[in-house]
């Protein structure tokens, strides 16, 4: 809804600013100066990019869009799978908690948590480390380096369709200016026509190096940066992760633990501990919790 607002209020200001000066819109609608532009960005993105990354970014522009960043119900239960395992970790043999991380699908623990279930990235994440303290001959620093390399590897996948969107946006200023220099090739053509017909031939022309410029900064760009936000604030899920594990392999009580990867929650998003401690008493209730408070 945030780019859907911002849009509208950037194409009314610069569209309104325009007809306030006395312009009119027709002039704008140049409709083979956007295809020249539109279908050369296009084309360079699919050259520069593997199919992968130009699916996962239609994928980051609906994120982006729905701003589907993780709510309070998606950290309740992140903290929440991580007490239930540690709990398990603490007072169960091998083979009780293996059956949980070795098929997360039919697990009680998992089922309880229904938004951790679902994603598959950050589930097989949470299970291959609770394997790793499961064999046990690891020491703590050696999963954190693990596993900060793991989050970066990832990080760096997600945000592919950042910096893939982010070198169309720097491309499309000169696209504009090839549609540009097009135009007046075509205006040149013209030389011999009236003012007023040579006039709007360089005026169409004109829009080209305008659709470049306001696509790049106005639009892409902003879209772009949007799925940076998206895509990070998703990925700290798996720094709870890290913390809440590492503090439970250095001795901390599994409530004691969950505190270290709850402090890594943004102020503006972090549950408090009230609202952590009854996730873990309640387990797959933090959901209802939110709805409520939203109620």
């Amino acid at each position: 809804m945030g780019i859907v607002i911002g849009l509208v209020v950037t194409f009314g200001c610069v569209l309104g600013g325009f007809m306030a000066m006395g312009g009119h819109l027709d002039v704008l609608v140049q409709p083979w100066e956007l295809v020249i532009i539109g279908g050369s960005a296009l084309g360079t993105f699919l050259v520069a990019n593997p199919m992968a990354t130009v699916k996962d970014t239609g994928k980051a522009c609906m994120e982006a869009f729905k701003h589907a960043v993780p709510k309070e119900t998606e950290y309740l239960e992140t903290l929440g799978v991580l007490h239930s395992l540690m709990r398990e970790l603490r007072t169960k043999s091998r083979s009780e908690v293996e059956a949980h991380i070795d098929n997360p699908e039919e697990s009680a623990i998992f089922q309880a948590y229904p938004t951790v279930l679902s994603n598959n990235d950050l589930t097989h994440f949470i299970c291959d480390y609770c394997r790793i303290i499961i064999i046990g001959n690891a020491r703590p620093f050696e999963i954190e380096a693990l596993m900060d390399e793991e989050i970066q590897t990832i990080k760096r996948d997600k945000l592919k369709s950042y910096h893939a969107l982010v070198a169309m946006s720097e491309g499309l200023p000169a696209l504009g200016i090839v549609a540009a220099v097009l135009g007046v090739i075509k205006a040149m053509g013209a030389l011999d026509q009236s003012p007023e017909v040579l006039g709007a031939l360089i005026g169409a022309a004109l829009v080209g190096t305008f659709l470049g410029i306001f696509l790049s900064y106005a639009v892409v760009g902003p879209i772009a940066t949007k799925i940076k936000i998206v895509r990070e604030k998703k990925n700290r899920l798996y720094v709870i992760v890290k913390q809440t594990l590492l503090a439970y392999m250095n001795g901390s009580l599994p409530q004691v633990a969950l505190e270290f990867g709850r402090k890594t929650i943004s102020s503006y998003d972090r549950p408090t501990i009230d609202a952590v401690e009854q996730s873990t008493l309640n387990p797959g209730g933090a959901g209802g919790d939110a709805e409520k408070k939203a109620a």
